[in-house]
């Protein structure tokens, strides 16, 4: 089954992180992530953190949207999708993954990927969810928050943010009203990618090695 699923993963154009040494589909969890809106599947952020997860044996399936895999293959910058388009692939990904995890599915990504996988977690029945850098609001718009869905959210959510993120910073998230399913993770003086300001004495790699133990452990 594993040969099988390995060559449908390369068929669809997808990155498949397993454990080392563990049979796909074998895992004790796998974590499907989508990528932001401006960074595709293969971008720095997300093969450092696709490494760091499957060396604390999380399997982790990465996907690209319809407008970001026709970027690859013509090298033209394309707005991402419609919302109902962005869903619709994910649901046809779940769908799919789901046949061949037999562990704890988990769906989340990165800022819009994560934000398009928040809207279906409940939908998909997911066993839990994980956004990296939410966007809980556009650039430079804080008083337009995208959290009406959050409180009423029934999946086991877990968002990993920078206190500093210009699109959901500590302050002003600690102001919302999220459901109780989810765990907000702060990461000190960082931005949207998790990255630290110099002086606070930590790393970009060091916040990702952070990140990865802590979705490991919630999953």
């Amino acid at each position: 089954m594993a040969e099988q699923w390995l060559e449908r993963v390369r068929e669809n154009g997808w990155l498949w992180d397993s454990p080392p040494g563990q049979p796909a589909g074998e895992a004790r969890s796998c974590l499907i992530l989508a990528h932001g809106a401006g960074a595709p599947m293969d971008s720095p952020f997300m093969n450092s953190m696709a490494r760091q997860l499957a060396q604390l044996g999380v399997e982790v399936l990465r996907f690209e949207f319809d407008y970001m895999a026709q970027r690859r293959l013509d090298g033209g910058k394309r707005p991402p999708n419609p919302q109902a388009r962005l869903l619709e692939k994910w649901r046809e990904v779940y769908a799919l993954v789901r046949t061949q995890v037999s562990g704890t599915l988990a769906i989340g990504g990165k800022s819009m990927g994560g934000r398009m996988a928040s809207l279906l977690a409940d939908e998909l029945g997911a066993d839990a969810l994980v956004c990296l850098g939410y966007p809980f609001y556009a650039a430079g718009k804080p008083e337009k928050p995208r959290v009406a869905h959050l409180a009423e959210l029934r999946t086991r959510s877990l968002i990993i943010q920078g206190e500093r993120d210009a699109l959901g910073n500590r302050a002003t998230v600690e102001g919302y009203g999220l459901s109780g399913e989810i765990e907000v993770y702060w990461l000190p003086a960082a931005d949207h990618d998790l990255k630290p300001l110099k002086s606070s004495g930590f790393s970009h790699e060091d916040h990702l090695l952070t990140a990865a133990d802590r979705i490991a452990a919630f999953l």
